[in-house]
C-alpha cells in the first residue's frame, strides 16, 4: 500500500515536468560565437543554449570529450536552458573533431592519443577562464545578444571524460610540479566519466576539494582509448573526495558512451533511462547549488534521486 501511494504521488509529477519541459524546449535559442583568445592564438567556438528571461540566469560550462565539439551532448544543454540556466557549450581546438575527421579511419585511434597529452591538457584548462572572461565582458556589452543576460556570480562547470578531467582541473585538484587550474569563479562542478589521473595519489588530487561536486559514471565505463582506465578507477575520484556536498551517480549497465550523444558500433542501444535520470539528476544539482534551492538539496541528499527518476535496484546514488 506504501508503494502505491508513493507512486501516485511521483508519476503525475513526473508527468507535468515533461509536459512543461517539451513547451518550454520549444523556445529554446542556440547562439554559436568564435571569440578569440589573443594571448594564446587560440580561436574557442561556442555554443550557447538559453530561452528568453527578464532576469539574468546562472551560467553553466561545458566542455566535451576527447575528439567532439561543440555540437555534443545537446539533449544535456536544451534540458538545462528550458528549466532556466543558460548552457555555454565551448569547442576544445586540438582535442576536437579535427583531430579524427582530418585522417584516414585506421589511423583515427592513434590521432586521438596523440592529442591527450600534457599541452592539449594545458590548453584545454586555460580554454575555461578565458570563456568565463568572454561571457563577463559580452554580458557588459551594449548590443550584444548576452548583454545582461548572465548570473555570472552563480557559474557551474561539467564535462564528459576530457571534459571530466577539464571540469576537476578548474575545481583545483592538484597536479604533480604544484601546477593548478583552479578558478574560484565557478561554484560547482558535474564530472562525467571522471578520472585519477597519473603522476599522484587520488586522495592527494582531490582530497582537498570542498565545492559542490557530482560524478556519474557506469558499470561500463570503460575508456575508448585507454582498456586500464574503468569503472572502478572512475569511482575513486568521489571516494577521494572530502565529505560535504559530494554524489555520485553509477549507472548498471551504463558505457562511456552513455553520457553522450553517440554509442559505440557494434553493442546494444543505450539504456532509454539513462538520458532521463542524466537530466534530471543534474538539473537538481544545478538547482541546490546556483539556484539556493533547499528543496533540490534536500532532494540530492535522500533515496528520492531513486524512487522519482526511474533508477533501478542495481543503480547507485549516494553522497556524503
Amino acid at each position: 500500500m506504501q508503494i502505491h501511494s508513493v507512486f501516485r504521488k511521483v508519476i503525475p509529477i513526473l508527468l507535468l515536468t515533461t509536459m512543461a519541459f517539451c513547451a518550454e524546449a520549444s523556445s529554446i535559442y542556440e547562439l554559436r560565437y568564435e571569440p578569440v583568445d589573443e594571448t594564446r592564438e587560440r580561436t574557442i567556438p561556442i555554443k550557447v543554449y538559453l530561452t528568453k528571461s527578464e532576469e539574468p540566469q546562472p551560467v553553466v560550462l561545458f566542455s566535451h570529450g576527447l575528439g567532439g565539439s561543440r555540437e555534443n551532448n545537446e539533449y544535456l544543454g536544451k534540458h538545462w536552458a528550458a528549466s532556466g540556466y543558460i548552457a555555454v557549450f565551448m569547442q576544445h581546438p586540438g582535442s576536437d573533431t579535427k583531430m579524427w575527421k582530418s585522417v584516414r579511419s585506421g589511423e583515427r585511434l592513434t590521432a586521438l592519443k596523440s592529442a591527450v597529452s600534457v599541452e592539449s591538457a594545458s590548453q584545454r584548462f586555460g580554454d575555461i577562464p578565458f570563456v568565463i572572461d568572454q561571457l563577463e565582458a559580452w554580458n557588459r556589452l551594449d548590443g550584444h545578444e548576452l548583454n545582461e543576460l548572465l548570473d555570472l556570480e552563480h557559474i557551474g562547470m561539467s564535462g564528459h571524460s576530457y571534459g571530466a578531467a577539464t571540469t576537476l582541473a578548474v575545481a583545483g585538484r592538484k597536479y604533480p610540479f604544484n601546477r593548478n587550474f583552479s578558478d574560484e569563479r565557478i561554484d560547482a562542478f558535474l564530472a562525467l566519466s571522471p578520472q585519477p589521473g597519473k603522476g599522484i595519489e587520488v586522495s592527494k588530487a582531490f582530497g582537498h576539494l570542498t565545492k559542490p561536486t557530482l560524478c556519474m559514471t557506469g558499470t561500463m565505463d570503460y575508456s575508448p582509448i585507454n582498456p586500464n582506465l574503468g569503472p572502478s578507477a572512475r569511482r575513486k575520484v568521489f571516494a577521494a573526495l572530502p565529505a560535504g556536498n559530494k554524489y555520485q551517480l553509477v549507472l548498471e549497465g551504463a558505457d562511456h558512451f552513455a553520457f553522450g550523444d553517440s554509442q559505440r558500433p557494434g553493442i546494444s542501444p543505450r539504456n532509454p533511462k539513462h538520458h532521463p535520470v542524466i537530466q534530471q539528476i543534474s538539473l537538481q544539482f544545478w538547482n541546490a547549488y546556483l539556484k539556493d534551492d533547499a528543496g533540490a538539496l534536500q532532494w540530492l541528499k535522500s533515496q528520492q534521486p531513486i524512487t522519482e527518476t526511474g533508477l533501478s535496484h542495481a543503480d547507485i546514488w549516494e553522497w556524503k
